[in-house]
């Protein structure tokens, strides 16, 4: 009696899954990102700090506001005749303040989109505005160097600083007092200042110009990014540096607080978005964009993420939220309920001796190419195998079905007699997976015996096949010379670990005498000394590298 067919063993492709972190579920459980194309590149993101948490984006010469709840475009303010800079909601939500490259500063109703005031006083673009704790002042820098107070209700300057040395580009007010704000300048320093002061308080050097700011509710600790470097401050102990971060490769262009000031997140110019552990500063989740990334923000409540970009594209992003009737999940439960009776029953039952048990028999479900297989008709597995489907998606598939006709010793039945176009799928399947470690030795037996049985100068005479052999060349002879230099580096890697492992003398120098019946032999600029016991031991002449060593010469040792 013929045994069973058994079904074709796939190969199955080692995939190095990431470790999911409580903080990567958490950050992985947003919704597909809203995109809207803005109208310049988006500078500030800023959301209200009042319910329902509606937020200002900044880009070209408008502020425009959006809804929380639905993400779309609530209101636009657009009183202004240049390119706006920091637009930013008062703590109760009912100003909004905003600079200008043309000098000015404005004060507007955010739900009127009424213009209350304009200051004047500034003879660069005002970059930096914001309110202080008080809701009657307002704090400005600009390109003119110089940070200034404001009182609303006079529109008077109340104080005007002058310490910075270069463009004043990101600063914030502290949460904890109605006098303290930071400012950070292109000239490398951030300042703490004290609006009762006529100076400021603290200054630290971040050694690049600084891009952001950021500061604990408290006051205590503070961040500057500037370059791809962001510094931990610690502003109690006189401006004392507690961490330096350089997780970025690029520029990092905005920080911000999320998870009720457990965590904070660093925005870059290199399209990444990454979150921080307060208590450790290590990277806990990172976020990919497809642009260079110029502001974002999280809602208070940590719910919406939002992330303006250089190419005007603007990334808004709400996390999931399980909406479900209680009537369908009461439903399911007793369902649910009902078949784990059943279970259990079948489980728990035990048939008499006089019953007849049957057994159940599952129908075995084949493969297209198992099914050509089983009726040994393996021109048209090697067929179904080569589909399009199968192929692009499963490439595993499509060298496991050649790995078992290779074991049938019927590869040669299924490439024969074949066509232009079959041999260009064939050649075009060799060509792109050729490469992968899993599939190069079957391939390659397949791509030789393609070119003898069909001969290389027929292939060559077809134009497509041409390319695709010289493709097929070229491709060889890159993965030649990358196993010679892997074969290389391996060889050097084998001779230092030799080496270290028997090093137990000092390095000697060329003028060193050995005494007590040894002897010194230098091989290649390694000494290998050998004692009247039969040890032997290593060392490199004074001046020399090991590397150097290696680099220039081999070492033979019998």
């Amino acid at each position: 009696m013929a045994s069973s067919f058994k079904k074709t063993s796939i190969l199955v492709p080692k995939v190095l899954k990431e470790k999911l972190t409580p903080d990567g579920a958490y950050w992985k459980n947003l919704e597909t990102p809203v995109t809207v194309k803005e109208y310049g590149a988006i500078t500030d993101i800023d959301f209200c700090q009042v319910q329902p948490y509606n937020f200002a984006v900044t880009n070209s010469m408008r502020v425009q506001i959006y809804d929380v709840e639905n993400s779309q475009l609530h209101s636009t303010i657009s009183r202004f005749k240049d390119v706006v800079y920091s637009g930013t909601y008062r703590s109760d939500g009912k100003l909004l303040v905003a600079g200008t490259e043309d000098k000015y500063i404005k004060i507007f109703n955010p739900g009127t989109r009424s213009l209350l005031r304009t200051f004047q006083g500034h003879t660069g673009a005002v970059r930096v505005t914001k309110f202080l704790q008080d809701q009657f002042r307002i704090v400005s820098g600009s390109d003119d160097q110089t940070v200034r107070v404001w009182d609303i209700p006079t529109e008077k300057e109340v104080h005007i600083y002058h310490e910075h040395q270069d463009y004043i580009r990101c600063g914030l007010t502290s949460r904890s007092s109605q006098d303290l704000f930071l400012t950070g300048s292109y000239d490398h320093t951030v300042k703490l200042w004290d609006a009762r002061a006529d100076q400021s308080v603290l200054s630290v050097n971040h050694g690049l110009p600084v891009e952001s700011v950021l500061m604990f509710p408290n006051g205590g600790i503070f961040f500057s990014a500037g370059g791809n470097v962001i510094k931990v401050w610690d502003a109690l102990a006189g401006g004392k540096l507690l961490a330096t971060l350089t997780n970025h490769h690029k520029t990092v262009t905005s920080l911000c607080f999320c998870s009720n000031f457990e965590r904070f997140m660093s925005a870059s110019l290199d399209k990444h978005v990454k979150v921080y552990d307060v208590a450790t500063y290590q990277v806990v989740h990172t976020m990919n964009y497809p642009g260079p990334i110029l502001s974002h923000a999280v809602s208070p409540d940590d719910q919406v993420l939002v992330v303006g970009m250089a190419d005007k594209m603007l990334s808004i992003q709400r996390r999931k939220t399980e909406s479900v009737d209680h009537a369908v999940k009461f439903q399911k439960s007793q369902r649910k309920r009902k078949l784990r009776g059943y279970a259990h029953l079948a489980k728990s039952f035990t048939p008499s001796p006089a019953d007849s048990v049957v057994a159940l028999k599952k129908r075995e479900i084949l493969a297209p190419y198992d099914k050509h297989l089983k009726h040994f008709n393996h021109t048209k597995a090697l067929d179904s195998a080569l589909e399009m489907v199968v192929r692009k998606n499963h490439p595993e598939v499509t060298v496991s079905v050649m790995q078992e006709l290779i074991r049938r010793q019927h590869i040669k039945t299924a490439l024969a007699g074949r066509d232009d176009s079959f041999l260009r799928t064939v050649l075009q399947f060799i060509h792109k997976n050729l490469s992968n470690p899993m599939f190069m030795g079957t391939l390659l037996d397949i791509f030789n015996l393609v070119l003898d049985m069909y001969g290389i100068s027929e292939l060559m005479n077809s134009g497509p096949l041409e390319s695709l052999l010289v493709k097929i060349k070229a491709l060889i002879n890159n993965e030649v010379k990358l196993m010679t230099s892997v074969e290389e580096i391996l060889g050097s890697l084998d001779l230092l670990f030799t080496v270290a492992e028997n090093q137990t003398l000092p390095l000697l120098d060329s003028s060193t005498q050995l005494q007590n019946g040894t002897s010194t032999e230098i091989v290649a600029d390694v000494e290998m000394t050998s004692n009247e016991a039969g040890s032997t031991s290593f060392s490199i002449p004074a001046g020399k590298c090991l590397l150097d060593v290696i680099g220039s010469k081999s070492v033979a040792a019998t």
